[in-house]
Formats: C-alpha cells, sequence, structure tokens
C-alpha cells in the first residue's frame, strides 16, 4: 500500500526516542517518492554473542517498518568492529574478540534476523569488507578527519579519563569505523539503540567530510532486562533470547515485573498503539490481571517468533506446571556419574552442582537452606541430605528447574534395551 512521504514520517517516528532530524528524513522521504528510489535505512550490529534477545528487536522492528514502506534495508554484520569493542556505556575497555568467535556469531545473526525481516528484501553485509583491505594510510587519513576533543565528549570516555581509568587508543577507532560504514554503505538513515547515538553522529559527521549527504538517525529505547533495572544482555543473564524453547521464553515472560509489562507490550509485539492502550486502560482499571496480560504477552512472543500452535502449548504447560503443580511434561533424565554416589546414595548439593541445576556447589547449599529444594513434592532444607538412588526422583529447584534423577540399574536397563 502506498503511503505519502508526510504519511510514512508519522508510522516511522512512533515508538522512537529521537529522531536528528525528522525535517531531513521528510525531504528524504519526499526525493525517494519523487525519484522512485528508496531510501538506504542501515542497521549496524557486533554479533559479540551468539543470540539476538527482544532488546536488538526493538530496533529490528523498526527496519521492518522501513522495509514494508518499500525501502532498501541493509543489515550490517559488524565483523571488523566486533573485535574491536564498542566502548559505548562501558566504564572498562571492553574484552575484544577473536575473528573465529565473530564469525560463529555472525553466522547465526544471518539466520536469526529472520524472524522479522523478508529475505527477498534484505542485503546483509559485513563492514570488513571494505575496513579489510583498507591500508594504514586510508586509516590514518579516516583517523584525521576526526579530533580528540570530540571523543572526550562522550560520557563514557569523559568518565574514564576523569577518573584515570584506561582508554585504549583502539577504542576511539571504534566510533571512527562505525561512522566510516555509513560512508562506504551512502546511508540515508541509520538506527540504533540510545546508547549508540554518538556513534551515529560520527557516520553523520563523516558523511559530510566525504561530500555525501548525513544520515538521519533514529535512536530507538533501551528495553530492560527481566530484573526490571539494568539492559537486556546475554552477559547479565536477564535476556529472552528470541530462538529460545517456546516454554522458556513463555516463562520468562511471565517472571516479568509487573511494572515492564506496557514497555514490553510497546516495544516488543507488532500491535498497534490503540492495542497496547487497550491494554494500559485494562491494567489500570483491574479488568485486566497483570498475570492474565503477562500469558497474553507470552502468547504473542511465542507466536511471532515460533508458532501459535507452539505459544498455546507453551501456555498450557505452564498453567500444569506453576498453576495446578504439576511437573513438567518433558522433565530430562539425569543419570548421577558414578563418582557422585557413594553406598546408593548422592549428596544432593553435589548432585544439583554437576547437573547444573545450580552453577555451584555453595549456590545449591543456598538453595537448600532457603527451603528452595523439593524431593518428589517434598522441601529438602538440610545441606547434608544425601539422595537415595533406588528408585527415580523428581527434584525441583526454584520454581522453573526440574531434574528426573534416574538410578543406576534403570540406566543399565536402558542400555541393555
Amino acid at each position: 500500500m502506498w503511503r505519502s512521504p508526510e504519511e510514512q514520517l508519522s508510522i516511522l517516528s512512533r515508538k522512537t526516542a529521537e529522531v536528528v532530524a525528522p525535517e531531513e528524513l521528510l525531504a528524504k522521504l519526499r526525493r525517494a517518492a519523487r525519484t522512485s528510489k528508496p531510501l538506504k535505512v542501515k542497521l549496524g550490529l557486533d554479533p559479540t554473542a551468539p543470540d539476538l534477545h527482544l532488546g536488538h528487536t526493538v530496533v529490528i522492528q523498526k527496519l521492518r517498518e522501513f522495509q514494508d514502506l518499500g525501502h532498501d534495508v541493509i543489515f550490517l554484520i559488524g565483523d571488523f568492529t566486533g573485535m574491536i569493542g564498542d566502548p559505548s556505556g562501558r566504564s572498562e575497555t571492553r574484552k575484544v574478540l577473536t575473528a573465529a568467535e565473530v564469525q560463529r556469531n555472525a553466522e547465526t545473526y544471518k539466520r536469526q534476523i529472520f524472524k522479522l525481516l523478508d529475505p527477498a528484501r534484505t542485503r546483509i553485509d559485513f563492514n570488513s569488507r571494505w575496513m579489510q583491505p583498507m591500508s594504514a594510510q586510508g586509516l590514518i587519513e579516516l583517523a584525521a578527519r576526526h579530533t580528540v576533543a570530540r571523543m572526550l565528549e562522550r560520557d563514557d570516555f569523559a568518565g574514564r579519563y576523569a577518573s584515570g581509568r584506561a582508554i585504549g587508543i583502539h577504542e576511539f577507532l571504534y566510533p571512527l569505523v562505525q561512522g566510516y560504514d555509513s560512508v562506504a554503505l551512502e546511508a540515508d538513515v541509520e538506527l540504533g539503540g540510545t546508547d549508540q547515538k554518538f556513534n551515529l553522529l560520527v557516520g553523520r559527521d563523516l558523511q559530510r567530510t566525504f561530500g555525501q549527504d548525513p544520515q538521519v538517525i533514529i535512536t530507538m529505547p533501551i528495553l530492560e532486562g527481566l530484573d526490571g533495572v539494568q539492559k537486556m544482555s546475554k552477559s547479565l543473564g536477564n535476556y529472552i533470547g528470541i530462538e529460545e524453547a517456546p516454554g522458556e521464553m513463555f516463562g520468562k515472560v511471565m517472571s516479568l515485573p509487573d511494572t515492564l509489562l506496557l514497555r514490553y507490550y510497546e516495544l516488543t509485539t507488532p500491535l498497534a498503539a490503540a492495542e497496547v492502550e487497550d491494554v494500559r486502560q485494562g491494567l489500570a482499571t483491574g479488568g485486566l490481571h497483570p498475570r492474565e496480560a503477562k500469558a497474553r504477552l507470552g502468547r504473542l512472543l511465542v507466536g511471532l517468533y515460533h508458532s501459535s500452535r507452539e505459544a498455546e502449548e507453551a501456555a498450557a504447560e505452564f498453567d500444569r506446571v506453576f498453576r495446578d503443580r504439576e511437573p513438567p511434561s518433558d522433565v530430562p533424565p539425569y543419570h548421577p556419574p558414578p563418582e557422585l554416589i557413594e553406598e546408593g546414595e548422592a549428596w544432593l548439593v553435589a548432585l544439583l552442582a554437576a547437573a547444573g541445576a545450580c552453577p555451584s556447589r555453595s549456590e545449591a547449599r543456598r538453595v537448600i537452606l532457603q527451603g528452595g529444594v523439593t524431593v518428589d513434592g517434598v522441601q529438602v532444607r538440610e545441606e547434608t541430605y544425601r539422595l537415595p538412588l533406588d528408585r527415580e526422583h523428581l527434584v525441583q529447584v526454584g520454581k522453573r528447574r526440574f531434574l528426573r534423577v534416574i538410578p543406576p540399574a534403570a540406566k543399565r536397563e536402558e542400555k541393555r534395551t
């Protein structure tokens, strides 16, 4: 469906944190309509971890809006910048990834983005394509187009410099290389999170010095993670991955703080503003209970990244386990290794750590002492408890972790059959 430049501007400005600058975007949209030449819209992500999560999708959905309006979208995988490490929001130097790590992660990104973008209308590129061949002279010439004073305008650099914390010279190169990506691609628009604003502005500046029309930048809100405080991040463990199993994804949504519900509805779903407003009204008046709102959100997200059938199955399984207090239907079997078994028993603390139900024995002790572990539905609070391995047991840790502990005799029987 054809949209006027004015209608497009209205659509593209929704849910954004900032557009720099709206009048320039309108002019570009008018030029595109007049010349029948779509805008080049760029989103770059460094493959610093193998999984994309809901925080990434906030900006990818905006890229899809440009795509649906007929513009050319470029998903740029920062395989070169990923080896530098983005210093945005950092209080210390970021760990540098190896080329092999970056390439492995990049392959997973190529697959995952097509859960949201149209493969037939998406261009995937890598910034190593122009940065790898760049000579030392070319890099020096690029560095000459920016100043140290401008770099120190960044809050993270300024704070580290003032407190005497180290800033690597390579970190100054990051904004320059990201900015040069826009030059290489001749981008009309670049998208990013609010924490990327400085880097995006460098792109505008560099395009001017190269005689190009500066890109419009659109920043999107940063999505808080499951803790309700920190930015969603895999390193913080507060994320919902878009390739997580349907049940895991649904369960994580159900654990969201009530205060984040509307934000997730607005930023992670394709619902129209009027539909989000209905949710807000329902929560405000009590007509919609937060638990039902979370379940609805869980179905939406699982349906978006998996299927509607799997969304309903995940919701039913969640109710069966957490409302009806029944064990999950797919608890994986766990066979305790021989070194854990002594006189037909296993120390529960060691078993939980070995099975991965707790990250360490000290954490297993803590959870047991706090009453967070049950064996066959009976709470265990003794850290010295030894689990008899004469039969199968169902062990539950916290609300969502289960183990089906299989005795050694049953394991031998499995091998014979």
